[in-house]
């Protein structure tokens, strides 16, 4: 008799519900049940490992809340397997009528999921085949993000504390050396020219205020480069070098390369037997067979670009919501920095086709924002026909 642990994280406890098999009535079976409340503690994982599970199930709940129970559950021999956001709230809405969301309809409903499809791998969520890499993937956007605000109060202060030199671009040196201006500022770097800069600047002197935001801005340079390093590192295993070739033939730079493999590696999880996945189906408004291309909706909507349908009345329209938002921005960025300027196209086949796309479609006079999307999504179709393809010809 399988032991099956539903378990829901919060960022210090998690609820949990032990079941042998499924609740015939869970609506009933919710508020009856007492279920486990552990916090992360040592007492709170002796007591969660004590109930002996067989089988627990999760949400993917990023690398912050969840990780740390995943990796004892793992290592106390337990299997763990994850259940996708969207898959649970539909399963526990229209499957189980349970009530609003809360932390313990949430444990309940990853039990029963197990019992209901045990027996079906695809419908639980794929680990990442390479979690080190996504971590520090997520760790880089966040520290770009936190950067941007640091760096324009910076300049906004330097427009009357040191005026000449608050549009200066200064980028990170050899072996991560932090920007000159902002660690001559900090006092963590010597420059002559910022010295004789400041002597004869009109502004009105540099506060204690901009020296610190100066050395924070210097610190996380200092830990962007120590992941990156770290990432590159990582990515130079020989695993990695089929889909760098790939990548080389899009033009992708080293940040969208990291992400994509962060999020795709490895292909065959899109595969069934090495081969794209493919159906016929009866289609809904025609009623003829039609082909389904199960694989290559899998791998659009890991990267965020599969297209779903949403209607409401009268209205229709076709959303790309699920997915990476990390990666459907990615890519949408090289939309805009690598395809639309024209001194920036090479002469890759790949490249070339989805520009002259892009240039007959803004022609027409379609919104920007909309041809962007669609480039992006072609793009990513190209994308998996030729992992697809540099796979076949590896095996």
């Amino acid at each position: 008799m399988t032991k099956v642990l539903g378990l829901d994280v919060s960022k210090s406890s998690v609820s949990a519900c032990l079941l042998v098999e499924k609740p015939q009535d869970p609506r009933q079976f919710y508020y009856s049940f007492k279920f486990h409340l552990f916090p992360a503690s040592k007492s709170g994982l002796e007591s969660l490992l004590a109930l002996k599970p067989d089988v627990a199930v999760m949400e993917p709940t990023g690398t912050n809340y969840s990780k740390i129970w995943r990796e004892h559950l793992t290592k106390a021999g337990i299997k763990v397997l994850l259940v996708g956001h969207q898959q649970l709230r539909n399963y526990r809405a229209h499957h189980l009528a349970l009530p609003d969301k809360d932390d313990n309809a949430d444990s309940l409903a990853l039990a029963c999921y197990w019992f209901d499809y045990w027996n079906n791998p695809k419908r639980f969520a794929k680990s990442p085949g390479s979690p080190r890499i996504r971590e520090l993937v997520l760790r880089l956007e966040h520290l770009n993000r936190i950067q941007s605000p640091i760096l324009n109060r910076l300049r906004q202060d330097l427009a009357w504390q040191f005026p000449e030199v608050a549009s200066v671009r200064s980028t990170r040196g050899k072996q991560g050396k932090p920007p000159l201006l902002w660690a001559w500022i900090a006092g963590i770097r010597e420059s002559s020219r910022y010295d004789k800069l400041y002597q004869k600047s009109i502004g009105l002197g540099l506060e204690q205020s901009t020296r610190d935001r100066s050395a924070i801005f210097c610190n996380l340079q200092n830990q962007e480069y120590q992941a990156e390093v770290e990432l590159r590192s990582l990515l130079a295993s020989q695993c990695f070098h089929l889909y760098f070739q790939v990548f080389e033939k899009f033009n992708f730079g080293f940040r969208l390369s990291a992400i994509l493999i962060a999020y795709i590696y490895p292909i065959e999880q899109f595969l069934v037997d090495g081969k794209p996945e493919v159906k016929i189906y009866k289609g809904r408004t025609s009623g003829k067979p039609t082909k389904r291309y199960l694989s290559l909706r899998r791998f659009q909507k890991t990267l965020g670009l599969a297209p779903s349908l949403e209607a409401s009345g009268d209205k229709k329209g076709v959303k790309a919501n699920n997915g990476s938002k990390l990666c459907r921005k990615a890519i949408w960025l090289w939309v805009f920095s690598t395809l639309e300027p024209k001194k920036k196209r090479s002469g890759i086949l790949q490249i070339q086709s989805l520009c002259n796309y892009l240039d007959v479609e803004k022609a027409n006079g379609k919104p920007a924002r909309l041809v962007r999307l669609r480039v992006a999504a072609k793009a990513v179709k190209l994308l998996f026909k030729e992992l697809v393809h540099a796979n076949k010809l590896l095996e």
